[in-house]
């Protein structure tokens, strides 16, 4: 019986032995299958992370991608510069009165154009009267002392006279003299002419007239208005010779010179770009900020420019010739940027365009275009999108993310 028993437990583990090795496979043909299947899905997610945007014709058209080979352009460096708009200092004046007075009529108003000798104002005051009346007095008293000092020396030259009267007679026509030079001064300033003075005829009141052709920029006194010779009372700018005038810190310094293009705008002309040279660069910094002035002559001057008006500028330091695309076929990626290759298939009889991205540097920005550096060389004739390179990321992001999901 007991062996009975053993023969039949014999029979029961050989017969379960038998089913597993039949119901098994060796363990190289399960693990070559086991790699198979594990390639078969990193293959597939190699293709679905393939990083490559599919767009079909009428895709391409509705949003007006744009696609040609990768252009060689000008690019320039600059450096960023503010400032304001100013005049040269000969080229604008404040008016003051020559002799304390009242302002007896004014004849001009702010922003009046005038020429060179116009009269802006008239002055009158007891002064003024008093210095005429003066002048004549010493005018006339000159003309006999002038003709008494010669017929002294007549007589002393025929020694009839005496000397002593001869010096006397010559120290009173010397300081008479002297008196009428500097009252005549004094009336040429005030634009008084000396011949109607010395006819008899006297001005009551005198005029103050600008020393430059040019624009009102302020009026600062009032009819009846009593001014002390320091007083000013108008100011006058000739904004022909207007120029910018702007400001680079002390890093840059280096990279500007004379001769250097400018390009800036001011906000009297929203979206206009104008241009200038720099003629004069400064020779000392300024402290607070730390920086330099320099001076550029407008090229293409128009519309109203006033001195004082904002300026924001870039001084054009350098240009690079090299690969570059307007800004919106370049997009950002974390730290990097990326253009996107194009290409036109035909896909089971349908065209469509792919649209592969290609890691680039950027460099130096100009008019909304960009400079290109290729970390590989494309193939030749390869096409880029020159547009739309945010819509090509955000179509490859999500094409990766529902790969994932």
């Amino acid at each position: 019986m007991k062996t009975y028993i053993k023969l039949l437990a014999l029979f029961i583990i050989t017969g379960l032995l038998l089913v597993r090795c039949n119901n098994s496979e060796p363990q190289g043909e399960h693990d070559h299958k086991e790699a198979e299947q594990h390639g078969h899905h990193d293959h597939e997610h190699g293709e679905g992370s393939e990083e490559v945007v599919h767009l079909s014709e009428a895709q391409f058209h509705s949003l007006g991608l744009k696609v040609d080979t990768l252009p060689m352009r000008y690019i320039g460096s600059y450096v960023e510069a503010n400032g304001q708009l100013e005049v040269p200092p000969q080229n604008e004046a404040a008016i003051t009165a020559i002799i304390g007075a009242n302002i007896t009529r004014i004849e001009v108003i702010e922003g009046d154009k005038v020429n060179k000798g116009q009269v802006l104002a008239y002055l009158s005051h007891p002064d003024l009267i008093r210095l005429q009346t003066d002048y004549i007095n010493i005018w006339n008293q000159l003309q006999y002392l002038e003709k008494e000092y010669e017929r002294q020396s007549r007589l002393f030259d025929e020694k009839v006279g005496s000397g002593k009267e001869l010096q006397k007679t010559k120290a009173d026509y010397k300081s008479a003299k002297g008196m009428v030079k500097g009252h005549e001064a004094q009336l040429r300033l005030m634009g008084i002419s000396l011949d109607k003075i010395q006819e008899g005829e006297i001005y009551e009141q005198v005029a103050v007239v600008s020393p430059l052709e040019g624009h009102v920029r302020s009026v600062e006194i009032k009819t009846g208005q009593y001014v002390q010779p320091q007083t000013e009372m108008f100011e006058v700018v000739n904004i022909e010779h207007i120029h910018a005038d702007l400001m680079v810190f002390e890093k840059d310094v280096h990279k500007v010179k004379e001769g250097q293009k400018v390009r800036f705008s001011v906000e009297s002309l929203p979206g206009k770009q104008m241009e200038a040279v720099i003629y004069a660069v400064g020779k000392s910094f300024e402290q607070d900020p730390k920086a330099i002035h320099l001076h550029a002559e407008i090229e293409n001057k128009e519309g109203l420019l006033l001195p004082g008006m904002y300026v924001r500028g870039q001084i054009l330091s350098e240009t690079h010739s090299g690969f570059a695309l307007p800004e919106t076929g370049v997009v950002r990626e974390g730290k990097k940027h990326f253009i996107f290759t194009a290409h036109l298939e035909d896909n089971k009889n349908r065209t469509e365009w792919t649209f592969e991205p290609v890691e680039v540097s950027i460099g130096a920005k100009e008019d909304g275009w960009v400079q290109i550096n290729l970390m590989e060389s494309l193939s030749k004739g390869s096409k880029t999108a020159w547009n739309n390179a945010y819509y090509l990321i955000a179509e490859m992001k999500k094409g990766e993310a529902e790969h994932e999901h």
